[in-house]
């Protein structure tokens, strides 16, 4: 491995992205099923090597754009070269619990005979039983047909969830499914062992928790200033989650402002950048319909002389409000859809709302979402669009499959 020459630091949403992480959809997909899509938070089957080509396409469109893409299944497999690491790495991935005591050395076995690229691939699309050859015991002679020993990680793809850069740091998110925190154990082991992230520091969950009462996910937070965030508390981030990471944050004087949105608990509203994203320096595209009368509290650190000492929580009047505290811009154009409800709760499906911004007034979002781009256009905001027949079926759009490490400042 080399030492990694690119920075890291995002202080803003909008400052001009330097450094972006992927991770390309691949076998994890192809196990998705009619049975088992539901229990792995999926709405429909995705045809995966269309998938390909249209992450492919937006991979080109950030590189096109002067963006550094890394893709976490190649670092991963970079850190696995190391036999110490991919044998620590195995077993914190294949334990009794998921596989049962009797198969469980033998995964462990057909896991560490692979090369480090199979083995990044297996921890991310899994391994089934008729896969492996396994002493037989009771989970194996249960075990259906394409049943898996290890299972597969579909929404790996959405790698804003998993992690948030904050300034020069990273919170590793406590996810709130069960099954998708191996997602999270994976770049773990990425910004802890790579020399790319060598100069990062963790904020949050720097060790893994099998017991997770207090959650939240990277598509929750917005890094809506230099020393400010915005956070929903969805139905996948909770109150506790936030207050945890909240105070971590004060605690190390990371940022001083937190506008806490208490979104719907809904599918539709999953997270925060389904319903807000951040498209200019003063600008945030909305979905009206439910950010219009939702409550939003203002978190700030509470200090005494032997140093922090909790959090004051104060009302914001409105999110519009809310998000000019936070942001420290004295003015914020909320660009509203008035699409109609039809056509509003279309594009809202397909994931309008959840664009990704190149730099100020410049975004990349779905094709497919005509209207919505022809509205952000007509406010003068600059849309680059992806092919969107597949990808939007996994429910995430550019936002939300890209975790930026790096943003230039922006300058004020």
């Amino acid at each position: 491995m080399e030492d990694g020459q690119g920075g890291l630091g995002v202080s803003s949403e909008v400052g001009v992205l330097e450094a972006v992480l992927l991770h390309r959809p691949g076998l994890e997909l192809r196990r998705l099923t009619p049975d088992n899509k539901d229990e792995l938070l999926f709405d429909e089957l995705l045809w995966l090597e269309h998938a390909q080509g249209e992450h492919d396409a937006f991979a080109r469109v950030l590189t096109d754009a002067g963006v550094e893409v890394l893709l976490v299944e190649d670092l991963l497999a970079e850190v696995l070269a190391d036999d110490e690491v991919a044998t620590r790495v195995i077993a914190e991935h294949v334990t009794t619990d998921t596989t049962g005591p009797v198969a469980v050395d033998d995964l462990r076995a057909h896991l560490a005979g692979m090369d480090p690229a199979m083995l990044a691939a297996s921890l991310y699309g899994g391994v089934a039983v008729d896969e492996v050859d396994v002493t037989p015991g009771l989970v194996t002679a249960m075990a259906p047909p394409g049943a898996m020993l290890l299972n597969p990680l579909p929404n790996a793809v959405f790698m804003r969830d998993s992690s948030a850069w904050i300034a020069d740091g990273v919170a590793l998110s406590p996810m709130n499914r069960a099954v998708r925190r191996r997602e999270t154990a994976l770049v773990r082991t990425v910004v802890t062992t790579h020399p790319r992230f060598a100069a990062g520091r963790i904020w949050f969950g720097a060790e893994h928790d099998e017991h997770l009462q207090a959650t939240f996910e990277g598509g929750d937070i917005l890094v809506v200033g230099e020393r400010a965030l915005a956070v929903g508390m969805s139905e996948r981030t909770t109150a506790p989650g936030i207050e945890a990471l909240a105070l971590n944050l004060f605690e190390e004087d990371v940022v001083d402002r937190i506008l806490v949105v208490d979104l719907p608990k809904v599918r539709a509203a999953m997270h925060l950048d389904t319903i807000v994203t951040q498209v200019d320096v003063d600008a945030f595209i909305t979905y009206p319909s439910m950010t219009r009368d939702i409550t939003c509290h203002q978190l700030t650190p509470r200090r005494g002389a032997g140093g922090l000492d909790g959090i004051r929580v104060a009302d914001a009047s409105s999110m519009v409000r809310g998000l000019e505290w936070a942001s420290g811009v004295g003015h914020i154009r909320a660009i509203e859809p008035d699409l109609g409800s039809t056509r509003a709760a279309r594009e809202q499906w397909n994931d309008a709302n959840n664009t990704l911004a190149l730099a100020p007034g410049r975004v990349i979002a779905y094709e497919r979402n005509v209207a919505t781009n022809t509205i952000l256009a007509d406010a003068g905001i600059e849309v680059l669009t992806i092919p969107s027949f597949e990808l939007p079926r996994g429910r995430g759009g550019p936002r939300c499959m890209s975790c930026p490490l790096s943003r230039a400042p922006l300058d004020r």
